[in-house]
């Protein structure tokens, strides 16, 4: 449950005794971005929650449509205090900005570290503005879902692997006879006004400093939304965080290259206590 009340959807894996360590996903995606890494996760001692973030998937849209990302970051704390037991927190692009601030901004959530996905305190507007333009293409939806499925194979060329379509459908519903991604369209709104407003990487750099704990900031090597020099300028301004990039992935690193995803991760795992 986040603030206010509002009924968040999750799916968990692992023991109930087990740490936990909670998956949140980035904007426009749903809970079901981590299908293949939250029983790998959980395979190596944790309890995995990943939930829909508000106005995705199967979790409750904002009534007023206001999706500022400090809704998104008190949602976050709610879930932490709900859980206890100190989680540690892995998100992706929006679940990472909105992780940062919960636990680095006052009142500050209780976890063991952070795990940043792909994103830092300074995005590419090139790489931003490129996501916007996906998500606000095909407004009217697809005939179905092998053409969606077409869609996101032409915006991420370079994934080797086919594209499945029967995964795809977890992040779409069904709108008459046509099919739509699965969030609230009026999120897209609020993207656009966040993509680096005045003060913002400032705000995140505080966070990340104010947090105190662990912090890995997990890039794509072929990122067009954060690049080299700005996951080195974070970690050099952050003492407690350490970067490492996945290669051959984009900003999608756990959709693109999942196993390598884990591999990058696992090493950190280890070292927390």
């Amino acid at each position: 449950m986040g603030r206010d009340g509002i009924l968040l959807a999750a799916d968990v894996w692992g023991e109930a005794s087990s740490p936990p360590l909670v998956l949140l996903h980035g904007g426009g995606q749903t809970r079901h971005a981590w299908d293949r890494a939250g029983p790998r996760l959980a395979a190596l001692g944790w309890r995995v929650i990943a939930p829909d973030l508000r106005g995705h998937g199967t979790s409750e849209w904002s009534a007023d449509g206001d999706y500022d990302l400090g809704l998104f970051a008190d949602d976050v704390r709610a879930l932490v205090a709900e859980l206890g037991d100190r989680p540690l927190l892995v998100g992706a692009s929006l679940g990472g900005l909105s992780s940062l601030l919960a636990a680095g901004e006052a009142p500050r959530a209780a976890v063991r570290a952070l795990v940043l996905v792909d994103v830092a305190h300074r995005p590419d507007p090139r790489g931003v503005r490129r996501i916007v333009e996906f998500m606000r293409r095909r407004p009217d939806g697809f005939a179905g879902v092998e053409d969606a499925a077409a869609a996101v194979s032409a915006y991420l060329p370079r994934r080797t692997r086919p594209y499945d379509p029967e995964r795809l459908r977890n992040h779409l519903q069904r709108h008459g006879d046509r099919w739509v991604w699965h969030w609230d369209p009026r999120i897209l709104d609020h993207f656009e006004s966040r993509m680096d407003p005045p003060g913002m990487a400032e705000r995140l750099l505080d966070a990340a400093h104010h947090a105190g704990v662990p912090i890995l900031l997990v890039r794509g090597g072929l990122s067009d939304v954060v690049r080299e020099d700005v996951a080195e300028e974070f970690c050099e301004r952050v003492p407690h965080a350490r970067c490492v990039d996945v290669a051959d992935a984009g900003h999608m690193v756990v959709g693109d290259r999942n196993e390598s995803f884990i591999d990058a991760l696992v090493p950190f795992l280890e070292g927390i206590e």
